[in-house]
């Protein structure tokens, strides 16, 4: 696998048109199929390494058969009978647990899919660095909790991130002239979520199922409530500073309820470049899949005229604070974004579980970043021992009860690191 940090744009490689090799980590989740669907539907331009689940076996099984894939991975030990028995006489390895994912991750291949979701997914996208990979990143917390590693990583390997987030792939093709040198600014566009119009008096009687009730996209619960409370946002925001080395005074978030413009560069000239396209994740996981090049995709076809009109606000940060949580958290850096996902993971968990309330989600995750304060996480293990520290923080603040059988087990907390300063990342080449 070859290729370079999207700030770095190294020339587009001359065998782009050939056989692409692929390796879909997270092959059945939300974006995971979605990718499935593309490689479907274009056998003859790309042949698939690997796929990895977290426990669907049964699943995994069906695409990796259709899909004549080499290896198929389920992060569950519990479920590799399953995975062995449904691929039994398909010529197709079988293999679980966590340290067979991350060497799936390794395999050589010229594009990965990282869409493993949560903390999960961190050893794994590194892993796929690490081999110089076209990595298409679809796990922002890759960047939000372990920034400075990844991309210490990125520049070593030589690899090419490729954003599949929609707001940060709009970034990324409106930044392909080259011209960072003049950037002002970029504008990530949001929904505004099922209580864009909302009281607080209404959002403190949601429900899980008001708040999974998304009014343009279809995602998975996890980045459904994390939309409905702009957490989703703000965790982008921190990828977007991380991503394309940008201040976080130099990245805005607007909301447009449309979904239709994803994303905006201001330049110094006055110009203002814009990706837009219909609400549809095939479209940005196509462009990475075929990047540098395009591939064709049924998506629906932006219709302007159907749409009417383009409407524009900014978003009410009381009703909202995660935004702000994200931009404090940002210019504190060290271990606090860390923090700040752990402890939204485990008040969203808490929030779908009618546990909690939902405006308690970004409060509690203010808490727990007020217990923990500002802690280094220069590595990968300082991230992971933070990560389930800001976990158990967070456990501790939920109300008293029975923990139900199908959660996660709480891991046991490492002790606190000690605080010190972040030293700063190497810096990231210019567009």
């Amino acid at each position: 696998m070859s290729a370079s940090h999207p700030s770095s744009f190294q020339s587009p490689p001359s065998n782009s048109a050939a056989v692409r090799s692929v390796t879909v980590l997270g092959s059945t989740g939300s974006v995971g199929t979605q990718t499935i669907e593309l490689l479907a539907a274009d056998t003859d331009r790309f042949r698939v390494r690997a796929l990895v689940a977290g426990r669907n076996a049964a699943l995994l099984a069906e695409q990796a058969v259709a899909l004549h894939a080499e290896v198929a991975v389920v992060a569950d030990s519990a479920s590799y009978a399953a995975l062995r028995d449904a691929l039994a006489g398909t010529g197709i390895e079988a293999a679980a647990g966590a340290e067979a994912v991350v060497a799936a991750a390794a395999l050589e291949a010229d594009w990965t899919m990282a869409a493993i979701t949560g903390a999960a997914g961190l050893a794994s996208t590194l892993a796929a660095i690490r081999r110089g990979a076209f990595v298409a990143l679809a796990n922002k917390e890759a960047l939000v909790c372990a920034g400075d590693v990844m991309l210490r990583a990125v520049l070593e390997a030589g690899a090419t991130l490729l954003p599949v987030d929609s707001e940060h792939n709009a970034i990324f093709q409106s930044l392909a002239d080259g011209n960072r040198g003049a950037l002002e600014k970029i504008v990530l566009t949001a929904s505004g979520g099922p209580f864009r119009t909302s009281s607080l008096e209404e959002m403190a009687r949601a429900t899980p199922e008001m708040a999974l009730r998304h009014p343009i996209w279809s995602m998975g619960a996890k980045i459904s409530i994390d939309s409905a409370t702009m957490m989703n946002k703000g965790l982008e925001l921190i990828e977007a500073a991380r991503l394309f080395a940008l201040d976080e005074t130099a990245i805005e978030v607007l909301v447009h309820p449309q979904s239709v413009i994803h994303g905006m560069v201001y330049y110094h000239d006055g110009s203002v470049l814009a990706q837009l396209g219909s609400p549809d994740m095939r479209i940005p996981i196509a462009h990475t899949l075929a990047w540098p090049r395009r591939m064709a995709t049924n998506s629906r076809r932006l219709d302007l005229a159907a749409v009417g009109r383009l409407e524009f606000e900014a978003p009410d940060l009381m009703r909202f604070p995660a935004l702000r949580l994200a931009r404090e958290v940002l210019q504190t850096g060290g271990g606090m974004p860390t923090i700040l996902n752990a402890a939204n993971e485990i008040a969203v968990e808490a929030f779908l579980q009618k546990r909690i309330g939902f405006l308690d989600i970004s409060q509690m995750a203010e808490r727990v970043l007020q217990k923990l304060g500002t802690l280094k996480a220069d590595t990968l293990d300082e991230v992971i021992a933070l990560d389930a520290t800001a976990r158990r923080v967070a456990y501790d603040l939920l109300p008293v009860q029975t923990q139900p059988a199908h959660a996660a087990p709480v891991p046991a907390a490492p002790p606190v690191p000690a605080a010190a300063p972040v030293p700063a990342a190497p810096p990231v080449p210019a567009v």
